[in-house]
C-alpha cells in the first residue's frame, strides 16, 4: 500500500483521522484497547484523541459496553460528501440505465487505500442479485473495479496490501499471477472477478477517467455467477467501456 507523507504540523489531525478509519463494516464498534492496538498509539494518547472526536460528535459510545462507534457527525459529513460528489451525480443516471438494461446491479466505486468503496449503487430487476450497499469497502485485488483501477492507474499497484488476502479459493494472492491478469485487462479494456470476492459472485468493471485522463474510479455490473457466463461478461464489459466514456468531462 502506498505511504502518504504527512504534512508538517498535522500529526494530531492525521492520528485522529487514522483512528476513524479503523471502524469498518466488519468492526463497527471498537474498545479503547482495540483502537490503541490498531493505531499503534499508547492508550493515553488514544484516549485523548477519542475524547476530542467525541466532543465533535464524530464518534459515539455504546452505553451498554462503552465501545466506540462512528457518531452522528460522521453520518452528516458522509451524507454531505455523497450529495456534493460531482462524479456520483453524473454517474447516477448511467447506473440506472445499466441496471435497467442488464437486469443486474450497477455500481460506481472509488479507491480508498487498498479497498474499493461503493460510492453509489442501483440494484437490478432480478429477485436474486448482488448488493453491497453504498459505503461498503471491498479488497482492491479481488474486485473487478479494483483490478481495472490498478491496471490503468499509473501507481495503482502501490495500493495493494503487502499480502493479498484470500477471500475464496479463487482469489488471486500471487502478484505475478495478478500482473498477468492486469496485462489482459489493459488489452481488453475491462476487468473481471469470478468467485474471487465471494463464492457465486461475479462482475465486470471499467475505469472512469477525469477531464485530464486521470483515473477517478470504476463502474461495475455484477450478479450471481450462474448468470455471468464468459460470453455475457465480455458483452457487459464492452458495454461498460462505452458507458464509462460518457462520464469523462469534455473541456
Amino acid at each position: 500500500m502506498r505511504d502518504h507523507a504527512a504534512p508538517q504540523g498535522a500529526q494530531a489531525a492525521l492520528r485522529a483521522i487514522r483512528l476513524l478509519k479503523l471502524f469498518t463494516v466488519e468492526s463497527p464498534e471498537l474498545q479503547l484497547a482495540q483502537i490503541s492496538a490498531g493505531s499503534g498509539l499508547n492508550k493515553t494518547t488514544t484516549h485523548r484523541l477519542l475524547q476530542a472526536l467525541l466532543s465533535e460528535e464524530l464518534l459515539d459510545r455504546n452505553p451498554s459496553g462503552g465501545a466506540y462507534r462512528l457518531g452522528p457527525g460522521m453520518m452528516a459529513l458522509g451524507v454531505l460528501a455523497l450529495s456534493s460528489n460531482d462524479l456520483r451525480l453524473r454517474a447516477r443516471p448511467l447506473l440506472k440505465r445499466l441496471a435497467e438494461d442488464t437486469g443486474e446491479t450497477a455500481t460506481l466505486e472509488v479507491p480508498i487505500d487498498d479497498t474499493m468503496l461503493i460510492l453509489d449503487e442501483v440494484s437490478g430487476k432480478h429477485f436474486v442479485g448482488a448488493s453491497g450497499n453504498v459505503g461498503t469497502r471491498w479488497p482492491i485485488h479481488a474486485t473487478s473495479t479494483g483490478k481495472a483501477f490498478i491496471a490503468f492507474e499509473k501507481h495503482g499497484s502501490d495500493r495493494l496490501a503487502e499480502r493479498l488476502q484470500p477471500l475464496t479459493a479463487r482469489t488471486i494472492t500471487q502478484r505475478d499471477e495478478l500482473e498477468r491478469q492486469l496485462s489482459n485487462i489493459r488489452r481488453r479494456g475491462f476487468a473481471e472477478t469470478v468467485d474471487e470476492l465471494e463464492e457465486g459472485f461475479s462482475g465486470v468493471g471499467a475505469i472512469v477517467r477525469g477531464g485530464t485522463g486521470e483515473v477517478l474510479g470504476a463502474l461495475s455490473i455484477c450478479g450471481p455467477s450462474q448468470r455471468m457466463s464468459e460470453s455475457r461478461r465480455a458483452q457487459l464489459g464492452a458495454t461498460l467501456c462505452t458507458v464509462a466514456t460518457h462520464l469523462q468531462p469534455r473541456y
